[in-house]
């Protein structure tokens, strides 16, 4: 199964596709884009494009795809395998954006904000699709930011095909509601199967839905913040959330060039943990995988 690879690699995000029906290859088809994941502070946001044939749509929305925030999870992964098992004549594909990239895309000295990283993400799909030689006649595109300015940039860009941008997309548009299933099944997977390089002892999987407003995430990012080097690979460092931790309760840095301060409550320095007193706790795997050691001075 495609999503196979997701499951052995969360972390390492990328693309993964079906295979493209031979009917797709002959026949004007129609195209749905949504995602899953924009919101949440832990794991990966999934971009995901379903198509059918024009003349498939009735037999697609009979597999009874619908909004996947509607479903429960069982019935995203049974509806999902309704749209596996319809390989015929549906195809699929995503696009895996981990935490790593949303952040340090976000972060990045020229602006790129989450608005333009998805746009840009729905656009490579639809072109992968094309390339794929899917005859895509029609595209339905569930909206991020003003529908209109986004429809127009899609119709600038994919000048042949007809474009459809609408708010709640996933709700009119079964292609689009496929997309949606098959985007939160996908991110669903990644974040159960997530396979945590930190030392976090028995993987601490008690992260609650993952929003920066739920009191088990925000218990989870607390409990795993680590002083010096932060959160783990899971945690999306640019959220608001995580980055009040992390001036809350994480090492403050102090430059060379900046006086040292006099105060005796303020909290220690980074380089307090390069002292040579013994440490108080088992070294960051940072140290341990590079056989670093403390030393007198820097």
């Amino acid at each position: 199964m495609a999503l196979s690879a997701l499951e052995r690699d969360p972390a390492g995000g990328g693309r993964f596709s079906s295979a493209v029906p031979p009917l797709c290859r002959r026949r004007p088809c129609a195209l749905g884009v949504d995602e899953a994941g924009r919101g949440p502070v832990l794991g990966p946001m999934v971009y995901a494009i379903c198509y059918c044939p024009v003349e498939k749509l009735e037999e697609l929305e009979a597999l009874g795809v619908a909004d996947s925030k509607t479903l429960s999870e069982a019935e995203r992964e049974r509806r999902f395998g309704l749209l596996e098992a319809a390989g015929g004549s549906v195809g699929w594909a995503l696009q895996v954006l981990p935490p790593a990239h949303i952040s340090a895309s976000m972060q990045q000295r020229a602006k790129y904000n989450l608005n333009e990283l998805s746009h840009d993400t729905a656009t490579e799909l639809i072109q992968f699709a094309l390339d794929s030689g899917v005859q895509v006649a029609e595209v339905f595109v569930d909206t991020v930011g003003p529908a209109d300015k986004y429809e127009a940039k899609l119709r600038q860009r994919f000048p042949g095909l007809g474009v459809t941008v609408r708010p709640k997309a996933d709700a009119l548009f079964p292609v689009v509601s496929a997309a949606s299933i098959c985007a939160k099944v996908a991110r669903d997977r990644a974040v159960l199967h997530w396979n945590f390089v930190e030392d976090l002892g028995d993987p601490d999987r008690d992260y609650g839905s993952g929003y920066p407003n739920d009191p088990k995430t925000k218990e989870w990012l607390r409990r795993n913040l680590e002083p010096v080097f932060g959160f783990p690979q899971l945690v999306r460092f640019s959220w608001g959330t995580a980055q009040a931790l992390l001036q809350r309760d994480g090492v403050p840095v102090q430059w060379a060039d900046e006086d040292p301060t006099d105060d005796p409550t303020a909290p220690p320095s980074v380089l307090s943990y390069f002292a040579r007193s013994p440490p108080r706790r088992l070294p960051h795997r940072f140290f341990q995988e590079r056989s670093l050691r403390p030393l007198a001075e820097l």
